[in-house]
């Protein structure tokens, strides 16, 4: 693993209604910028309805090569695309470092508008063999992805999710505009 902060990159991945400037992705790239790794937010097409092909396409076109010294963070919906992208990766690849944050691969009952984007979700089992830094991260009261769904996540990835207290879905409205765990989770 290469030791330089220069070659280091990340992109943060956005959910669902959201926007690269919501919530705590701007703070999150300033945190990572002022480290020296270059930060990417793609505003994703269409966040109120989510197309799994355009996502994807946006997501291809943000991260582009993964490689030990990629960073990818992503918000909800933005996990399930995240991974879907690693998924269709060709060949052999490896990841630095993946955070994900309220992650899912079921239907949320209490989104069925998002039902056709989750669909069947996506296979994970054996992505997190090629991540060299996983996080999964949920609070313990997310009025939209319950817990065992994230937990569940967390399992499949072969790794337990960090729950921080109070923090409903990470959303700018529960007062959660810095996120000082996915800072945590990304340090040497």
């Amino acid at each position: 693993m290469a030791t330089g902060t220069t070659r280091r990159r990340a992109s943060i991945i956005h959910g669902y209604g959201a926007s690269p400037g919501d919530h705590w992705f701007g703070w999150l790239a300033e945190q990572l910028e002022a480290d020296g790794v270059p930060t990417t937010i793609p505003a994703l097409p269409n966040p109120l309805a989510p197309d799994p092909a355009r996502w994807a396409k946006a997501v291809r076109a943000d991260v582009g090569t993964v490689d030990e010294n990629t960073i990818l963070v992503a918000h909800s919906l933005g996990c399930l695309t995240v991974l879907r992208h690693l998924r269709s990766l060709p060949g052999p690849w490896r990841l630095g470092a993946l955070v994900l944050v309220s992650g899912f691969v079921d239907p949320l009952p209490a989104l069925p508008v998002l039902d056709s984007y989750i669909g069947d979700g996506c296979e994970v089992e054996g992505l997190g063999d090629r991540i060299d830094r996983l996080t999964v991260i949920r609070s313990d009261a997310d009025p939209y992805v319950p817990p065992g769904h994230t937990d569940r996540l967390a399992g499949l990835l072969g790794v337990t999710a960090d729950v921080v207290p109070r923090a409903g879905h990470f959303l700018a409205s529960d007062g959660v505009t810095s996120l000082r765990e996915v800072l945590v989770a990304l340090s040497p």
